[in-house]
Formats: structure tokens, C-alpha cells, sequence
């Protein structure tokens, strides 16, 4: 029997940069917030000497174990799904901060066109340029609407950035100036200048100066160290939760953390169509509690969404075969759909890869979204074009080398040094689409330890995936020719989602929207039948946009916060539905 708990203002389930931004708005505003987080109570001092490739890089030391809970997966609607249980197929972040704490740090805005794609794509090329097969919906939030929200993140965040000639005008400068351009980035925008295009340095969520945030929180300068992705910041110089907006909510003694807390269910009274708390299990005891809440919050990573509103059975699921139902529909991430491009190598030009950041880079966005005309071309949307400068430790360092070359022997062994530091790729971060047939829902015949389903991802490749692929293949190709690599190789374009996870850019599911028959939440992430539950995360995106999905994030969490907050003070429903509805 679970042990039922002090009522509390809002209980927030999951501490990433979405639950770490709501919890600390909401403390500040001095609300009573229970934070859970299953994973363990990690700190800064737990992240000091982690620079070891081996157990992080390849043995993904910080992301969640696969044993007990993973996903599965399958192409078809017919096929069995089987568990994802490698690490190298799959990695979600896990311990406190989640997935921010190890991610790179690219800080793109999305395009005022992405959030109504639907509707600017019919005003240009008319409805027949929208493939049958695609989901393709407006979020019902403006860029404008949003803007000063992600204004707000990248404030607390202290993004590193300059103006994209190609995007709005921002109202005020980054925070921090860029991070240093290295020879590779400049060879990278000479070039791209050369062909017209329109290059400048990445936003990225690396400080290039020690930085202050609006919360009093002090970020420290980068050492270009080249450990982000995959690993914590030991020298708080990334825009990561443990370094802002954690430390902001737990000043508040009004905001409680409890870590190794394994929420199962979300408690909902059907009668009164509320959301009363969760259940969760302390994974370090094995008791059952219940957190009773006037506010439930989800802000998990959007597998978790997904799962607990179907396991608490609320929402009606998604029938693939019927196109009813809403729970699940509209799943989509960058898998191996994206990131395609070129690999240069250079006989006599010497980077030092061994030294970067995880957003040290270059770009061009003469290719994202709208801002080509996509008339004669058989896809839709966009990406940048990015050059970026990770930094290669001992191990990445010896994967330079060319096709024709073994992966094994003494030509494999001299190319690989020949070229550890004299290659360079160039990739094209494209949209991802949702479609009809791909979605989530609870697998039928695998538990985890718990004995609840699995969720099961169906998914495969629809009709934008392989022509605007190519398309960024060719694009990068061109600039790398024009940096005068002198062996050039072009990614493969696979036929089929391989069921390969990477990348952590997995969204959907619990889309948000302006139509409730559309959409699950409205445009503060507050679900239209259940007006105190909240899902807060990646599950909103309709679609996936053409850059990395943080920042977008990050600036729905703070307009999420500002709702929760009006509805502890007022309550009732804070959008209004609205008889335009952009139909997937």
C-alpha cells in the first residue's frame, strides 16, 4: 500500500532543463514544488575528472542502463517490435540535469516558418506540395509569440552567439560573444562566402567568457577540453540544469528534490477529470508513495511523457488504422534521417581537433527552412549546414580514415594517423517530419522490471526523408569542394530506419496545438481535457524543426512555468480553442 504524502502546490516529474525551469519559476514565485527525478542526486564535484573517452564516449558511462527499462521498436504496424538494448542504439540521459547535462550544446532558434509550416507551406506551394502520408500540422504558437521566451532561456542559459544574417533581427545581442573561430571554421566560411551563402558562428550553449546569469547562477569560461557530448561539464562552463536553473530552485526552501524517485503513474479521478499527483516508487527502498499535487507537471524526456500518459490511461491512444485518437500520434526525432554529409580530408593542412567545444562551429542557413524555394524540389523544410569542431580524443581520432582503407591492419594504422587531425565533416541537420504511420504505444509483450509495457516506438522513413538527405549531401559536398579538401566521401543514405536511436533528438506524441481534436496540449502545454496536468518537453513538437530542439525546449518550459502559475491563482483552461484548424 503506498504511503500518501503532504498535498503540495505542483509536483514535477522529471529535472532536466524542462522540470529544472518550471520548478524554479514556480519557487520563485513561492509556490510549494515537489521535484522527482529518477535518476541519481548528481553534482558538479561528480563530473571532475570524467575526460576518459573510454568510459564515456564508448561506454556511455551516464547514460540509463537498458537492463530493466528500454524502448523497443519496429518499421511496419505488422512487424514485432524487439527491445533497443545497446547503448550504442540508444542513449537517454539519465541522473540529475537528464539529457542537458551531456548534451553539445547547439543553440538555434527555430524559424518563424516551422511553427506555422503547415499553413505558410499551403499559402506558397498550394496543399498538393503536403505528401499524403505526412502529419503535418502548425504548433499553434507564433515565433513571435515564443520569442521572448527563448529570449529568457538563453538569458539564464548564457548561449555564446552572433546574429544569423539569415534569421529575424534579434531585440538584443547573445549574452556571450561567440566561442574563438579555429583555421577550421574559417576555411569553412571563406568558402561558404565564396558560393553566396551566408556563414556565422553557431550559438552554442559553452560559455566564451565567465557569465552571470538574471538568477545570480555563475557560469565559468570554456577550456575547449573537447569533453561535452556524452559527458558533464567539470568546470560549470556549459549551459546545463546543474549550473542554472537546479541550483536556482533548491535555494527556495519551499522546493523539494527528491532523486531515485521512479514515477509509474500520474493519479487522475476520472469523475472530475483532474490530475490529483503521482505514484512513485523510491528505487532506493523500494516503497510506493503518492505525492498528491493541485498541479501534475510531466517534464520528462519525451519517451516518458508519452509512456505515463498511457500507462495512467489518460488521453485517448492513437489508432494508426483509424487515425483516431491522439495519444502518441505525431512521433519523430532526427534519427538516421538526418545529419547526412560529407567527410573532407586534407594531405596538408593540420586542424589540432583534439581541442574544441560541443557547439564550436560554423553554419549556414541559406538552407533551412523556407528560405529556398522548394518549388521544383520534392521535399519540405530545411537545416543548417555545419562544420563543427567537437575535439577528437585518442580514440574518435583514429576513425579518419577513407572507405578504400581496412578498418584494421598497417594501412588502416598509418592513414589513421596520417589523418587524425587532417579531416573534417560537414553535415546537414534537416527537419524530420511526422507521418501517419509512425507513432508510440505501449508494447504488448515487453515489461519492465515493474511488470509495466515497454513503449514501442513505430517508425519508419516517409516521403521527405531520402530526397532533402540527399539534397543536404550535395549542399555540403559543394563547400567542402570549395575548402579544397582533397578526398572527399559522401555519407550513405540509408533505405530504412535502422532503429538506431542516436543523437537523444526524439520528440512528439503529445503535440501541442490550437484544435483540441488535433492537438493534446495547448500553447502553454496544458492538455485541454485535463486543465491541471501539464506535459512539458520535446513530446509537444508537432515536428521536428531543421536544428536541435534545446533551446525550443527551453523556452516552452518558461512559458509552461508562467501558465502553471496562472492557474494556481486562477485555474481553468488559459488558451482559448480556435475554430482555424490547420488538419494533419
Amino acid at each position: 500500500m503506498a504511503e500518501v504524502l503532504d498535498k503540495v502546490d505542483a509536483v514535477v516529474v522529471g529535472m532536466g532543463w524542462a522540470g529544472g525551469i518550471v520548478s524554479a519559476e514556480l519557487a520563485k514565485a513561492g509556490k510549494n514544488v515537489v521535484g522527482l527525478e529518477k535518476g541519481n542526486h548528481a553534482t558538479r564535484s561528480d563530473y571532475i575528472g570524467v575526460k576518459d573517452e573510454l568510459r564515456f564516449d564508448n561506454r556511455f558511462e551516464i547514460m540509463q542502463s537498458l537492463k530493466g527499462d528500454t524502448i523497443t521498436s519496429r518499421n511496419e504496424i505488422d512487424d514485432t517490435a524487439l527491445p533497443i538494448r545497446t547503448m550504442q542504439d540508444n542513449q537517454m540521459g539519465i541522473d540529475l540535469g537528464g539529457a542537458s547535462v551531456h548534451w553539445a550544446g547547439a543553440s538555434y532558434r527555430y524559424w518563424p516558418y516551422e511553427f506555422e509550416i503547415r499553413s505558410q507551406t499551403i499559402e506558397r506551394y498550394g496543399e498538393d506540395k503536403i505528401p499524403d502520408d505526412m502529419s503535418l500540422q502548425d504548433w499553434g504558437i507564433t515565433y513571435e509569440e515564443l520569442e521572448p521566451y527563448y529570449e529568457k532561456w538563453e538569458d539564464t542559459a548564457g548561449i555564446s552567439g552572433e546574429q544569423d544574417p539569415m534569421a529575424p533581427e534579434r531585440n538584443k545581442p547573445w549574452p556571450n560573444p561567440p566561442l574563438n573561430e579555429t583555421p577550421s571554421l574559417k576555411m569553412f566560411k571563406d568558402a561558404a562566402t565564396n558560393l553566396g551563402l551566408h556563414p556565422f558562428q553557431i550559438a552554442a550553449g559553452n560559455m566564451s567568457q565567465n557569465y552571470e546569469n538574471p538568477d545570480g547562477e555563475k557560469l565559468n569560461a570554456c577550456m575547449y577540453c573537447s569533453f561535452c557530448t556524452r559527458a558533464g561539464c567539470d568546470f560549470d562552463a556549459k549551459s546545463d540544469p546543474l549550473a542554472t536553473v537546479i541550483p536556482t530552485a533548491m535555494r527556495h526552501d519551499n522546493f523539494e528534490l527528491r532523486t531515485r524517485a521512479n514515477v509509474r503513474r500520474v493519479l487522475y479521478d476520472d469523475d472530475s477529470k483532474e490530475a490529483t499527483g503521482v505514484m512513485y516508487v523510491d528505487e532506493t527502498t523500494g516503497e510506493e508513495f503518492e505525492q498528491p499535487a493541485d498541479v501534475v507537471v510531466l517534464a520528462a524526456f519525451a519517451f516518458t511523457n508519452n509512456r505515463l500518459l498511457m500507462l495512467s490511461d489518460i488521453g485517448e491512444q492513437y489508432d494508426p488504422k483509424t487515425r483516431e485518437g491522439l495519444i502518441g500520434r505525431n512521433f519523430n526525432g532526427q534519427y538516421n534521417s538526418a545529419f547526412h554529409g560529407v567527410r573532407g580530408f586534407f594531405n596538408d593542412k593540420q586542424f589540432n581537433l583534439y581541442m574544441g567545444a560541443g557547439a564550436l562551429g560554423a553554419a549556414v542557413n541559406d538552407y533551412a527552412a523556407d528560405n529556398f524555394d522548394h518549388s521544383d524540389l520534392d521535399f519540405i523544410g530545411g537545416g543548417a549546414i555545419e562544420l563543427r569542431q567537437y575535439g577528437f580524443a585518442a580514440i574518435s581520432s583514429s576513425n579518419n580514415y577513407t572507405r578504400e582503407v581496412p578498418s584494421w591492419g598497417a594501412d588502416y594504422k598509418a592513414e589513421s594517423l596520417k589523418y587524425a587531425h587532417s579531416a573534417l565533416r560537414i553535415w546537414y541537420t534537416n527537419i524530420a517530419m511526422s507521418y501517419w504511420h509512425n507513432y508510440v504505444d505501449l508494447d504488448p509483450t515487453y515489461k519492465d522490471e515493474y511488470g509495466d509495457p515497454l513503449l514501442r516506438i513505430t517508425y519508419k522513413f516517409g516521403s521527405n526523408e531520402k530526397p532533402i538527405a540527399k539534397f543536404g549531401v550535395e549542399k555540403c559536398r559543394e563547400i567542402m569542394e570549395e575548402m579544397g579538401a582533397d578526398i572527399i566521401e559522401e555519407d550513405e543514405i540509408a533505405e530504412e530506419f535502422d532503429h538506431v536511436f542516436s543523437g537523444g533528438h526524439y520528440t512528439g506524441g503529445v503535440v501541442m496545438g490550437d484544435d483540441p481534436e488535433t492537438s493534446v496540449v495547448n500553447n502553454y502545454l496544458q492538455m485541454w481535457d485535463v486543465d491541471n496536468l501539464f506535459v512539458v518537453g520535446g513530446s509537444a513538437f508537432p515536428q521536428f524543426g531543421g536544428h536541435h530542439p534545446t533551446p525550443t525546449i527551453g523556452a516552452l518550459a518558461y512559458r509552461a512555468a508562467e501558465g502553471v502559475e496562472r492557474f494556481l491563482d486562477e485555474g481553468g483552461q488559459l488558451a482559448t480553442a480556435k475554430s482555424k484548424t490547420m488538419r494533419a
